[in-house]
């Protein structure tokens, strides 16, 4: 918990951040951060693809070298410099660009996102009656090649049969594919064609916004409290669809499609470069969200525990959503009296059209409904608080006076107007193609980019010796060696292969049969650069604006670590970051009485204390 043994003067609290109220709320924050809308709708369906149980190797091999590496190393970085993911590039300021692409892409999938939980919501309110609106095909908005697989002029399973039905000229559509395209989003034909705003959707979008403000508006102080319920109860959900799911006929079937290994696929590279960025992207490695939530945290509390357990609970929730999206697809089959492969979807196709359209085949299927779409609220909701306050911290920690710290409140409202606002278009009803657009291209490569810069700046320019020591400050103990071979040479590598498998399997983006026109992909790569431009930008300006006479001394100014890089609290700058009372540092440390319940002339008088590490213990007690 950060007590110094002999030292009970020492608080480990930042009065000018502020704390998270205990460590089980950090974990929990980093958990619904990490576990997302992802995990449900993105991994069944790449672990059924690529090869059912056998993808789980890959992907476990990838957890272990890089994904619970990179957690780690985000982490312990934020919490040993106590700022966000502007702050703490104070260790090596040239590539103080990373920070702000972090937060160019989070800005981007803050303003998506929310969507995404609008439409949640949407849905989550129309649920709320005795029949569920995409149950039948005799509403305005069905078409003749409407065929729901409740309809009562259909009297056979044959006739259901998709197989026949693919062959004639008409192809059958669900209902809940209609509700969803004709009516939902009254889907325009074309990314250009914006058409009109749809206001139910606009109205949910003030609704999901006002939610995450209000969870937010003493940043970690309420939010820290609400997590309780936002990242336990999707686990209440996901056992209640699962147990529902797999007391259902063919739910076997589904599963076995689900779990059923195909070794051969494993020696496909697509597997392993599926593998490594469903837990690079899943994990929200380089989004600047772990930094900033770890910032926090006490100094010395024990984040290499916390890495490993959050990183183990994202990847085993995927696997277990995994049972309950596929017991209910294999349900959805037999009935039909399909291979499960014809209904299985995966993003937006499955948690509102696939899914819900199994759901009306269940007795009560409102109550199901309601709890699959706001299981989705929740899982949003708990990545939507921490991409929103990488935001906050960051332009806080950035202007660090006074001023704005007590008016951090107003900075939350404005930055979640600021995302309402830019928000709006996605509520059009040529949104969904924007949407996809922003979710293809805003946060793919350039993260991958992003994370890989980070590892070599942090391992090989302020170097890999110096980081390991702070560790052991922080920790007590420098870590293990598997992660300090795998932080300065599996991870990169593992990172690079992404990259590299990023550009190979690189196809344009489409949306059905809908192909995006070139114009619209320039937009996407456009917002991919728009992020990672920000690292050789800021390089650029920091060179210029450094001392020295030739290019190199300029250089080696510009990458060395500035003078208040350290942890944040005096009490805690010993050893190599004891203070030399410049007045230049003094301003940036947050000093604090070590004995606050004393008067200041009897801390004066006290005599230093000699502990174990000598003059780090005398230095406290004159400070």
């Amino acid at each position: 918990n950060g007590a110094v043994p002999g030292e009970r003067g020492k608080q480990d609290k930042s009065v000018k951040r502020g704390n998270w109220g205990n460590q089980i709320e950090f974990v929990l924050t980093s958990v619904g951060y990490a576990v997302g809308l992802g995990n449900v709708w993105r991994f069944p369906y790449l672990c059924y693809r690529n090869g059912g149980g056998a993808f789980m190797f890959p992907y476990f091999i990838m957890l272990v070298f890089c994904g619970i590496p990179l957690f780690f190393m985000e982490l312990s970085f934020g919490q040993f410099a106590s700022q966000g993911c502007l702050g703490v590039w104070r260790v090596s300021p040239m590539f103080k660009g990373v920070g702000y692409g972090m937060m160019v892409v989070s800005t981007y999938i803050g303003i998506y996102y929310n969507v995404v939980i609008c439409i949640a919501f949407y849905y989550f309110f129309v649920s709320m009656t005795r029949v569920l609106p995409w149950t039948y095909c005799s509403n305005p908005w069905n078409t003749a090649d409407c065929a729901g697989v409740l309809d009562g002029n259909v009297s056979s399973r044959a006739a259901l049969n998709l197989t026949h039905l693919l062959n004639t000229t008409q192809k059958r559509t669900s209902p809940s594919e209609e509700y969803w395209r004709r009516y939902v989003l009254e889907l325009s034909d074309d990314i250009g064609n914006l058409g009109e705003v749809r206001l139910p959707l606009l109205g949910c979008l003030g609704v999901s916004w006002v939610v995450v403000f209000l969870c937010l508006i003493k940043g970690v102080k309420s939010s820290g409290k609400v997590v309780y319920f936002t990242a336990t109860f999707p686990y209440v959900v996901l056992t209640i669809l699962f147990v529902r799911g797999i007391t259902l006929e063919g739910a076997v079937t589904g599963i076995m499609y689900y779990l059923t290994p195909q070794w051969d696929k494993i020696l496909n590279a697509k597997v392993w470069g599926d593998a490594a960025s469903q837990i690079f992207y899943s994990l929200g490695c380089a989004w600047g969200g772990l930094i900033t939530m770890a910032s926090y945290n006490k100094f010395h509390n024990n984040c290499y525990r916390d890495s490993i357990i959050i990183s183990i609970t994202n990847c085993a929730t995927s696997v277990y959503a995994g049972f309950v999206i596929f017991s209910i697809l294999g349900f959805m089959a037999n009935h039909l009296g399909v291979d499960v492969s014809k209904v299985a979807d995966h993003g937006p196709g499955l948690a509102f059209v696939a899914y819900p359209e199994a759901l009306t085949l269940l007795p009560i299927s409102p109550l199901w409904s309601i709890l699959f779409f706001f299981m989705l609220i929740l899982l949003g909701l708990g990545t939507q608080f921490c991409l929103l306050e990488t935001l906050v911290t960051a332009i806080v920690d950035e202007v660090g006076n006074e001023w704005i710290i007590r008016r951090k409140t107003f900075v939350t409202l404005g930055v979640a107007v600021a995302g309402f606002l830019l928000g709006v278009p996605l509520t059009t009803q040529a949104g969904i193609y924007w949407l996809l657009l922003m979710d293809n291209y805003a946060a793919s490569f350039s993260l991958v980019i992003i994370s890989c810069i980070m590892c070599v700046a942090i391992m090989y320019i302020y170097g890999h010796h110096n980081y390991f020591k702070d560790i052991e400050m922080m920790l007590g103990f420098p870590p293990p060696l598997f992660f300090q071979i795998c932080w300065r040479f599996i991870s990169p590598a593992i990172i690079f292969f992404i990259l590299v498998f990023t550009v190979i399997q690189y196809r344009p983006i489409s949306y059905n049969e809908y192909v995006y026109p070139t114009w619209a992909i320039s937009i996407g790569f456009l917002m991919a650069l728009s992020s990672v431009i920000c690292i050789p930008i800021y390089a650029i300006y920091k060179v210029c604006r450094s001392e020295g006479d030739t290019l190199l001394e300029r250089l080696k100014n510009a990458t060395k670590a500035s003078k208040d890089w350290g942890p944040a609290l005096a009490e805690h700058r010993s050893g190599r970051y004891a203070p030399a009372f410049s007045p230049s540092t003094e301003s940036h440390l947050e000093v604090q009485p070590l004995q606050p319940e004393k008067g200041q002339s009897e801390a004066a008088a006290a005599s230093p204390v000699q502990g174990s590490n000598g003059s780090a213990h005398s230095q406290d007690s004159r400070l």
